[in-house]
């Protein structure tokens, strides 16, 4: 690894140099020990003995009982083939030069100062960094407007602590905001499903409806097409309803997919006082969206269409009157037809007596 080289080409030796200290697996920065491979590139061990162990299965090397055949795998840089002994990735030589390196840029990281352009610095005193947090008016601010500024009074905290303490309830906010997301997609299923459901059941009744009249069409044409129609307008009505409620959840789900993205997105801010300039009012929109899933819903069995079947085992001189009707009213029905047969019955009998 030309290490030197790459860091003359680059502008910023440090950045550079971090890139070159990535481990290919993890994609972080190498954890010692590091290993070299015969192809010259380098790998955590724990990373190495990782793809070592996923190419070679049933290779095993138990405390007291070492294996006597070694495995291979292939570099994940440049795919060259490493074959290994019966040590497997402990037989490979670490690369203590690199492990020197990264000592080195770990501490030279710590002592560097921070640069006066990568943090945000007080409006009021423009020479200080913003390094505290006002709890009385819930914003950050620098030492010198505690000591001798407008938050004289107030009370403050170290800028980490509350940076830690909204960064979880954030995280918190995201994870209850896509749990909301959750059901509102598990709504909008089961609203397509009665949707399907409602079209269905629709269909059977008019079906039904359709047989049904077609033994009596002649006299009954009239009244199916209007018993058609009105079954139809239950549908549209249905459909219309249900479909209004899916665009709702819909828009809501929209909005609330951005939110979580906008959230994410802040959650990557590594600089505390950055993420808290925005913090709070993210988190006050994640919890009134959360709380703003109060849409309408439909009542248990909103699809069924069942009340529009109908029995027509009637007699023909009926037909002309019938309607979708309920079951009390059926009843009188045949309560009324019981009664008129049984006066005719009982007429019949006097005459014969006579």
């Amino acid at each position: 690894m030309d290490y030197k080289s790459s860091l003359i080409q680059d502008g910023n030796p440090m950045e550079n140099l971090e890139k070159q200290l990535i481990c290919p697996i993890c994609l972080e920065m190498f954890t010692k020990p590091v290993v070299i491979l015969p192809c010259q590139h380098n790998l955590c061990r724990k990373c190495a003995n990782d793809i070592f162990q996923a190419a070679n299965p049933f290779w095993t090397n138990r405390v007291g009982s070492v294996s006597m055949s070694g495995g291979r795998f292939r570099c994940p840089s440049c795919r060259h083939e490493v074959i290994m002994d019966r040590h497997g990735v402990y037989g490979l030589q670490r690369n203590l030069l690199v492990e020197n390196i990264i000592d080195i840029y770990k501490q030279e990281c710590s002592s560097r100062p921070l640069q006066k352009g990568s943090h945000p610095m007080c409006k009021e005193h423009e020479d200080e960094k913003i390094n505290i947090y006002c709890l009385t008016c819930e914003m950050p601010t620098c030492s010198m407007c505690k000591v001798f500024g407008a938050h004289k009074a107030c009370e403050v905290a170290p800028l980490q602590s509350v940076f830690q303490g909204q960064k979880t309830e954030l995280s918190n906010c995201i994870s209850m905001l896509v749990a909301g997301n959750d059901r509102v997609q598990t709504i909008i299923t089961q609203l397509e499903d009665s949707c399907r459901v409602t079209k269905e059941n629709s269909h059977q009744v008019k079906e039904e409806l359709s047989q049904k009249f077609d033994v009596l069409y002649a006299i009954l044409d009239e009244k199916k097409s209007e018993l058609l129609q009105r079954i139809t307008r239950e549908q549209e009505e249905k459909l219309s309803f249900i479909e209004a409620l899916i665009q709702q959840y819909r828009e809501q789900l929209d909005k609330s997919t951005k939110l979580v993205e906008t959230a994410i997105q802040s959650l990557d801010e590594p600089g505390g006082a950055i993420f808290l300039l925005s913090a709070k009012q993210l988190i006050k929109s994640i919890v009134e969206a959360s709380k703003g899933c109060q849409l309408g819903k439909t009542e248990q069995g909103f699809e069924n269409m069942d009340y529009f079947t109908l029995d027509l085992d009637h007699i023909a001189d009926t037909l002309r009157a019938i309607d979708f009707g309920t079951d009390e009213e059926e009843e009188e029905f045949i309560e009324e037809e019981e009664d008129q047969e049984g006066e005719e019955s009982t007429e019949r009998k006097e005459e014969g007596h006579q």
